[in-house]
């Protein structure tokens, strides 16, 4: 993992709007494309428009997404806001979302009614799947991302989801690793918010109205 150390640029980390999943109240995971709702693309305009309004038109970003489909959904909206183009960003499977197993695509009550509990009470954070990913192997694919991308020149915006993400900005600030998880996290936030990361250190560019942090 990358603790402590300097990366150049600043990387402008968003989670996508809310999707069908997200409403339905389904264990979404890993899923290569579920849509968003009318509010999850409601929440990518927001984040469009307050990037706009931080960094101004046409920054000049690189352009990063995990490879599903609302990531990428909520990476257009918010492209239209900038005067960036869409088809420019390089997509990775490493940003996605936690690979969830036996659990993906079922109801959180079924699963809960079957296993008990699948929230871990102190941060609120999914418990991995018997069959899933763990947090560490989350940690581990983030910070090859960052290893590869740590000296790359200029700004970075990157579009994930909200487990991936509380792990990719607790490995940015250091975060100390959770002693369940196995994994540095940060505090979730909702659907729709974009923060920035500067040498280590989170601002929250704008703090979304979707649904509780994951």
């Amino acid at each position: 993992m990358i603790k402590g150390h300097i990366r150049k640029g600043r990387d402008f980390i968003a989670r996508h709007g809310e999707t069908v999943f997200n409403a339905a109240r389904r264990l979404q995971g890993e899923a290569a494309h579920t849509p968003l709702t009318r509010a999850g693309f409601a929440q990518a305009d927001e984040m469009g428009a307050a990037l706009a309004a931080y960094l101004g038109p046409k920054p000049p970003l690189t352009l990063w997404a995990s490879s599903t489909g609302r990531a990428l959904q909520t990476l257009a909206v918010i492209t239209e806001h900038l005067g960036l183009d869409w088809h420019d960003a390089q997509h990775d499977d490493r940003l996605v979302e936690i690979g969830m197993g036996c659990w993906g695509g079922r109801y959180y009550a079924d699963v809960m009614t079957e296993f008990g509990t699948i929230i871990e009470p102190g941060t609120g954070l999914l418990l991995p799947a018997p069959d899933g990913e763990t947090y560490g192997q989350i940690a581990t694919r983030v910070s090859d991302w960052l290893a590869e991308t740590n000296d790359d020149p200029g700004d970075r915006l990157v579009i994930m989801h909200g487990i991936s993400s509380r792990v990719l900005r607790g490995v940015m600030t250091g975060a100390a690793v959770h002693p369940v998880l196995g994994a540095p996290t940060l505090r979730g936030l909702p659907q729709g918010s974009l923060v920035m990361i500067e040498q280590g250190v989170e601002t929250i560019v704008h703090l979304g109205t979707g649904r509780a942090p994951a």
